[in-house]
């Protein structure tokens, strides 16, 4: 049986509505014209005669009906328990932002002592946002109890897999042989740990009539988003996860942020052949570049691309006559940093940090030509990635499009040297765009956490 849905804004006059139609439909069902009792549905036009399991016509019970509408009427939040739900929320959503940023402090550098107190912050943090819940539930009434039981213990469950994880990370970080590669693990099981919880909470307030999507502090993490792009005859393929925040409305517009994580280890990965297509060149009168080796690294905020190069300069004096000018081996550091303009648009900020050749070849990348083609060159493959993967009318969702606006880039690393570009913004929505992509987002976010279960 479809079960009618209650909201929290004004229930009174929908209640009292469905209750009274039940009661309309129960009477109908069981009195006949006068009073008299049928024996089961009321006859018209050819007759149809009662003869239903138990006198109701249609198998449908009234009594059932009326049960499931006190059960649900039971079970919805009080004014004060949605004060609590959004506390919850709000220290929830604040472990999480801790968790996340020791996990970025844990790929960034390897001082244990540092670990050791930002651990702790991240321990007290899951702690506050744990005992919120505790309230949460300690606040039931004994019919919202028996109503909620099942989704109760199911958040228990969660709330134990949590304590579990933040142990075991507070016991891995007072060991200081511990490597970082071992607290990022643990640390992402955390993060996992702290999103089943939010889900586990977010399906107790819909029981609850509480609308996690006109809620502020909701996080909404969407399925990755997958791309691609051509370099001559290699592929670069990319993958963006997507997450967007709800805040506190302003001026009547909502407050919705987004955050793009882009992998770009495939990019470094096949980085030294990318460059060589790009670069390589051989004129028999002319220059002769051979990429030799290349390598994409973390430098955070930005990136840095290596290369390694043999170089040939050769100039031909008449048909036959071609002369060697220039030969050697160098290489070249460019640094790349993204920087969002006035209109948000993504750029890049390229420029050459160190070069190591000899002789005339060391001249021509310092101040020739060389040295400037190399760093635009590799640069322009660096971003041309970068800018497909972050294609916000590509990644967000459809509502959003249109609405949103970048305001910060830069790239990441992680404990095992993997670039990432996190980006960061704004999407400016108000009335009923707001509503159309709260109601996109639940339904995109729901399908992902779905796809992530099965996934496992």
């Amino acid at each position: 049986m479809l079960r009618p849905r209650i909201f929290v804004s004004g229930a009174t006059a929908l209640l009292l509505t469905w209750a009274s139609l039940a009661f309309s439909c129960a009477a109908l069902a069981q009195t006949g014209p006068g009073g008299g009792h049928t024996g089961g549905g009321v006859a018209t036009g050819g007759g149809l005669s009662g003869g239903g399991v138990g006198g109701a016509s249609g198998g449908i019970d009234a009594k059932d009906d009326l049960k499931n509408f006190h059960t649900l009427l039971a079970v919805q939040a009080t004014t004060p328990q949605i004060a609590q739900y959004s506390l919850m929320l709000k220290s929830e959503e604040a472990a999480r932002a801790e968790v996340r940023t020791f996990l970025n402090e844990l790929t960034q550098q390897n001082d244990h002592a540092q670990f050791v107190v930002r651990g702790a912050e991240v321990g007290q943090a899951i702690e506050r946002a744990r005992g919120d819940a505790q309230k949460y539930l300690d606040s039931f009434s004994e019919p919202q109890k028996s109503g909620l039981r099942e989704l109760s213990k199911r958040l228990l469950k969660d709330d134990s897999d949590l304590a579990q994880q933040t142990r075991m990370l507070t016991v891995q970080i007072k060991d200081s042989k511990a490597s970082p590669q071992t607290l990022e693990a643990t640390t992402k099981s955390l993060d996992l740990a702290l999103t089943n919880l939010r889900n586990r909470e977010a399906e107790l307030g819909d029981e609850m009539s509480i609308s996690v999507a006109d809620h502020p502090n909701s996080r909404y993490d969407l399925a990755p988003v997958s791309n691609s792009i051509h370099f001559a005859d290699q592929l670069v393929a990319m993958v963006t996860e997507v997450e967007i925040s709800r805040g506190t409305a302003e001026s009547g517009k909502s407050a919705f942020t987004f955050e793009l994580n882009e992998d770009l280890s495939d990019l470094q990965q096949n980085i030294t052949e990318v460059l060589r297509s790009q670069l390589d060149k051989s004129e028999r009168c002319g220059e002769q570049v051979e990429i030799q080796d290349a390598a994409l690294t973390p430098l955070v905020p930005a990136s840095l691309i290596a290369l390694q190069l043999h170089y040939e300069r050769w100039t031909c004096l008449g048909r036959d006559n071609v002369n060697e000018m220039v030969e050697g081996n160098g290489s070249i550091e460019v640094k790349l940093t993204p920087v969002v303009g006035k209109g948000g648009e993504l750029q890049f900020k390229a420029e050459i940090s160190r070069i190591e050749a000899p002789g005339l070849l060391g001249e021509l990348l310092r101040s020739g030509p060389l040295g400037d083609t190399l760093r635009d060159k590799a640069a322009e493959v660096v971003e041309a990635v970068a800018q497909r993967g972050s294609d916000l009318q590509a990644v967000l969702p459809s509502a959003a499009r249109g609405h949103a606006t970048l305001a910060r880039a830069q790239f990441h690393g992680t404990g095992m040297g993997r670039l990432t570009m996190v980006m960061t913004g704004d999407i400016d929505v108000a009335g009923d765009d707001a509503k159309s992509l709260a109601g996109e987002l639940e339904r995109k976010s729901s399908s992902a956490a779905v796809q992530q279960a099965v996934s496992r």
